[in-house]
C-alpha cells in the first residue's frame, strides 16, 4: 500500500498570475517564493506548505459546488482580526460558520479570491485525523 505522508504543494488555477499573486501576498500573507512567469507559474508559501498559482485561459468554474475550496488555517489568537481585515478589505465573504461535530472543525469564513476560486480561512479546532 502506498502511505503518503502530507501534501507537499497544490496548485489554484487563475487567468493573471499578477493580480493573484498580489491578492494571495497582500490579502492573504503568503510569502512570494518564485515568480516564473515563461510558465505562467507563482510559487508561494503558506506557513511552510506551498501553494502554485498557475495560470489558465478562463476561470474554471465552480458554481453551484459550495463544498469545492481550499482552506488556509490561520492562529486562534489571530482569527477575529483576520476575520476583520478580510472583510474591511472589500473581499466578498460567502458565508461563516462554526463547525464543531465534523472532521475538520472550528469557526470558519468563505470567500473567492479574483478569479472566484471559493477559499477558506479556518479556526481549526480540531481535526479527527
Amino acid at each position: 500500500m502506498i502511505r503518503t505522508r502530507g501534501v507537499a504543494h497544490f496548485s489554484i488555477p487563475v487567468t493573471d498570475t499578477v493580480r493573484s499573486r498580489d491578492f494571495y501576498c497582500q490579502r492573504l500573507g503568503m510569502k512570494l517564493l518564485a515568480d516564473v512567469a515563461s510558465e505562467g507559474m507563482v510559487f508561494l508559501d503558506s506557513g511552510g506548505d506551498c501553494v502554485i498559482l498557475v495560470r489558465v485561459e478562463a476561470p474554471i468554474s465552480t458554481a453551484g459546488v459550495r463544498n469545492l475550496h481550499h482552506a488556509f488555517l490561520v492562529a486562534h489568537d489571530d482569527y477575529d482580526a483576520t476575520l476583520q481585515e478580510l472583510k474591511a478589505s472589500g473581499v466578498k465573504v460567502l458565508f461563516e460558520e462554526d463547525r464543531r461535530q465534523g472532521v475538520v472543525n472550528g469557526p470558519r469564513v468563505y470567500f473567492e479570491d479574483p478569479d472566484g476560486n471559493t477559499l477558506e480561512l479556518i479556526d481549526l479546532t480540531s481535526y479527527k485525523g
